[in-house]
C-alpha cells in the first residue's frame, strides 16, 4: 500500500528507502498506528444521493486500521491533507463527543426520524473501539431517544454492545450487517490484513442473532475471477448461522422507507425465517 499526498494538496512528498542501515534480510521499521482527537460540531452527516438506501450516517472514527484494499472510504482522507493509502489505516481520528454532539442534532425541533447508518465511511467497530467505546456511547445516544439505526461492520468488538443492541432489537431499532468479503483466510488476509477472519465473522452472525439481533451477511466486494465463485457458498453460511436476511451489497442496510414519524420500529420488523 502507497502512502501518496492527497490529491488536494498543493504539496506532494515522496518517501525514498535508501537502505542505509538495513541488511538483506531486513524490512523497514514498521509504522505505528496514532489517534488524534477531533472535537465534533455536529454528529450526523447527510446526503441525497439515490443509490444509497439512507439519508444520514454518524461516524464515530475517520480512517480504519483494518485497513481493506478495496475500501470506498479511503479517498475521504484527502480532504484531511492525509494519504488514502497508509495514512487511512494508521493516522486515525477519533471524535469522542459524537455521542453528545448527536444528542443536540436529535433535539433540534426540525429533525424528523428515519433509521441513521453506523459504519457508512469507516467500520465503527476496528480495534481502537475496544479503549475508546465510541460507539458505545452513540448506541447509548440513539438508545435513549428511541431512534432508528442500521450498522455495518466486520468488527468482533460488535459483541461488546450487544446489551444495548439486545434491548433496542426488542423494540425494533437496529439492524445489523457483517461484512464477509470471502470465507478463505488466505485472500482475507490480503484483502483486509486486520480484519478478523471471516470464520469469526461467522461466529459473530451466530452470537448476535441468538440474542434476537437481526442480521444481514453483507457479501460484497464481489470481485469477478476473484471472489465472485465464492458468493453462494458465503450466502449458505450465512443462512446455516443463520441471519435473518442476506444481502449483497456494501452499502445496503435495508431498504427502508423513510418517514416523518417517531416510533419507526415497523421499519425494523424483523422478518420470519424460511
Amino acid at each position: 500500500m502507497s502512502n501518496r499526498s492527497g490529491r488536494f494538496e498543493r504539496l506532494s512528498q515522496e518517501t525514498l528507502l535508501d537502505e542505509w542501515g538495513l541488511g538483506d534480510d531486513q524490512e523497514p521499521p514498521a509504522i505505528r498506528t496514532e489517534v488524534r482527537v477531533e472535537q465534533a460540531r455536529t454528529a450526523i452527516s447527510w446526503n441525497t444521493s439515490p443509490d444509497l438506501p439512507f439519508d444520514r450516517s454518524v461516524n464515530p472514527y475517520r480512517g480504519c486500521e483494518h485497513g481493506c484494499v478495496y475500501c470506498f472510504a479511503r479517498p475521504s482522507h484527502a480532504f484531511l491533507g492525509m494519504s488514502p493509502g497508509l495514512d487511512f489505516e494508521t493516522r486515525l481520528i477519533a471524535r469522542p463527543n459524537i455521542a453528545e454532539a448527536l444528542r443536540q442534532d436529535l433535539a433540534k425541533p426540525a429533525y424528523r426520524v428515519a433509521p441513521i447508518a453506523n459504519g457508512t465511511n469507516t467500520d465503527p467497530y476496528q480495534p481502537v473501539e475496544r479503549d475508546l467505546k465510541i460507539t458505545r456511547s452513540v448506541l447509548l445516544a440513539l438508545e435513549e431517544a428511541r431512534h432508528p439505526v442500521a450498522i455495518v461492520t466486520k468488527g468482533a468488538l460488535i459483541e461488546q454492545d450487544i446489551d444495548i443492541l439486545e434491548r433496542m432489537a426488542a423494540e425494533g431499532l437496529v439492524r445489523v450487517g457483517i461484512s464477509v468479503t470471502t470465507r478463505d483466510p488466505a485472500l482475507s488476509r490480503k484483502m483486509e490484513p486486520r480484519a478478523p477472519l471471516p470464520a469469526r465473522r461467522l461466529k459473530i452472525i451466530r452470537r448476535l442473532t441468538a440474542r434476537g439481533i437481526p442480521v444481514r451477511v453483507m457479501a460484497s466486494p464481489i470481485v469477478p475471477g476473484l471472489t465472485d465463485p465464492e458468493l453462494e457458498a458465503i450466502l449458505a453460511a450465512g443462512r446455516q448461522e443463520p441471519p435473518r436476511r442476506v444481502g449483497s451489497c456494501c452499502a445496503c442496510h435495508a431498504r427502508f422507507r423513510r418517514s416523518g414519524r417517531n416510533g419507526c420500529g415497523r421499519l425494523f420488523r424483523r422478518e420470519p425465517r424460511r
